[in-house]
């Protein structure tokens, strides 16, 4: 009996070699986030080009959208966040849709695109809590679906696949 990582091809046995894991198992607790955090994104995206004029959020202290999206801390470098989440999140669902499970090379990508994706959540999180002094709701939801996306990459790479 061989036991292995799925999907990542690290053979605990000993006994070298890589099993075809194959591309069964449960996905959607990675690809849902993603899907969702892809519109997320999106609607964040077109707020930031709109001058976040009718970001569907309150502005009572604690909780500021347009304060966050609008912060210095709203850009790296000349690319906006929501941008750059929009890309994330883009391809982040084209490594997580069903038929890209089949492409072995990819494997290495989609969990190091997870842990891409958790530290810019820890960053942003950071930002918002301490040096911006306003949470954003939106930003909140697409931390979440980073966060349910990671684990479901994690659980799904770490769950032991036997033969």
């Amino acid at each position: 009996m061989r036991v292995e990582w799925r999907h990542v091809g690290v053979d605990v046995s000993g006994a070298g070699g890589v099993s075809g894991a194959g591309v069964s198992g449960w996905r959607l607790p990675a690809l849902v986030p993603a899907v969702l955090g892809l519109g997320v994104a999106a609607y964040l995206t077109v707020e930031h080009y709109n001058g976040s004029t009718t970001l569907a959020c309150p502005d009572s202290g604690t909780v500021d959208c347009a304060k966050v999206t609008t912060s210095s801390y709203s850009h790296v470098g000349p690319i906006p966040v929501a941008v750059a989440g929009l890309v994330y999140f883009a391809v982040m669902v084209a490594l997580l849709v069903p038929w890209a499970w089949r492409v072995r090379v990819l494997d290495r990508l989609r969990l190091a695109g997870a842990v891409v994706g958790i530290a810019s959540v820890v960053y942003l999180i950071w930002a918002e809590l301490f040096r911006i002094d306003a949470l954003c709701l939106w930003c909140t939801a697409v931390h979440a679906c980073t966060v349910v996306m990671f684990g479901g990459i994690v659980w799904y790479v770490a769950s032991p696949a036997v033969e």
